[in-house]
């Protein structure tokens, strides 16, 4: 891999990866950009105790551009874009319009391909790996700014999720504070260890294997099960078999084997509705253990990847229960849903 580090014209910075090392990034961002100008604020909730970040800039937001004028296509003559060069492989570059910047934490965009009509699962497995090599080097440089406390890599695919540019590619932020949801996590690990003296997650690991009605796939070195509690009508939880804190600490069986696992993952999930269905949409999310939080030897490492629509047409919407009190109903079991994603495998 061959990393490119450059500005754009209002001085966000810009990353290529490059699967050759002799590949020349030197096009000039052409654009006449007025500074970036965010105004970021991160407020407390005193009841919940959880973070807001409030970001009234994002309202000038690029919103479904038409195709010829998408800003994460390469720029091409007449038509400039984020992308100065006319090709690339990946490519990362700092949010315009960040949910958060300087000491509220940083937002950055991550385009998988310049192929504006392909999805994550058109990729090989050769692209895939370097989206893998770029979410690491990012999770790397991100935990040496003072003001980053956790990294989160995720993609958000298709209108139903809310996505407003069509073109392939996920986000990367940067917290300033541990994650309310990974402080639940940290907390239930605590405790299972103060309980029982283990590792909270190689016992749920253990457990959905052994059981393994709810388990999609199994690899040397990757298992990928529906958990069983699952909030989401399709919902998959995809661990290392060797338990790791981020994306960092990954040996080099799991980075060779993860595009191969993770691919076959996204393509059965665009079958589970059956052929003629439009893509399914979904959320994919890297969870990895904050730099500063108690407890971050004992957190792993784990992608859970999920969709809203529950069947054929219809979604689950997050109702009066989910929205007002955070009790998740799910209307597929998990089993089921574990027996469908096993069934689609040869489709």
């Amino acid at each position: 891999m061959k990393k490119t580090v450059t500005t754009l014209a209002d001085g966000r910075e810009l990353i290529y990866y490059d699967a050759a090392e002799d590949t020349v990034r030197d096009a000039v961002d052409q654009r006449p950009l007025d500074p970036v100008s965010t105004s970021s604020e991160i407020r407390r909730d005193p009841l919940l105790g959880d973070a807001v970040a409030i970001a009234s800039h994002r309202q000038a937001r690029t919103y479904h551009p038409p195709a010829d004028a998408c800003p994460l296509c390469p720029s091409q003559e007449g038509r400039h874009s984020e992308i100065p060069d006319d090709h690339y492989d990946v490519a990362v570059f700092e949010n315009r319009f960040p949910s958060l910047a300087g000491d509220s934490g940083r937002c950055e965009v991550v385009c998988f391909t310049s192929d504006h009509d392909a999805s994550f699962a058109d990729l090989t497995e050769e692209q895939a790996a370097l989206v893998l090599a770029a979410w690491t080097d990012r999770t790397a440089a991100l935990a040496a700014l003072g003001q980053v406390a956790q990294v989160f890599c995720f993609e958000n695919r298709g209108a139903e999720i809310g996505v407003t540019l069509g073109h392939p590619h996920g986000q990367i932020y940067g917290y300033p504070f541990v994650t309310p949801r990974t402080e639940l996590m940290l907390r239930s690990a605590a405790r299972h260890r103060e309980e029982t003296g283990a590792n909270l997650f190689d016992a749920v690991v253990a457990r959905e294997e052994k059981d393994g009605s709810r388990v999609v796939l199994a690899t040397d070195h990757w298992i990928a099960f529906v958990p069983y509690a699952a909030h989401w009508p399709y919902e998959v939880h995809l661990y290392p078999r060797r338990r790791v804190p981020d994306l960092r600490e990954l040996d080099e069986g799991a980075r060779t084997e993860f595009p191969q696992v993770y691919l076959e993952l996204l393509r059965r999930f665009d079958r589970i509705f059956g052929p003629g269905e439009p893509p399914t949409p979904y959320i994919s999310a890297w969870h990895q253990a904050p730099f500063v939080a108690d407890g971050r030897e004992d957190f792993a490492l784990h992608l859970e990847l999920f969709t809203i629509r529950r069947t054929s047409g219809k979604l689950k919407f997050l109702a009066g229960s989910e929205s007002g009190m955070s009790v998740f109903i799910n209307d597929v079991p998990p089993e089921a849903a574990a027996e469908r994603l096993r069934e689609v495998a040869s489709e």
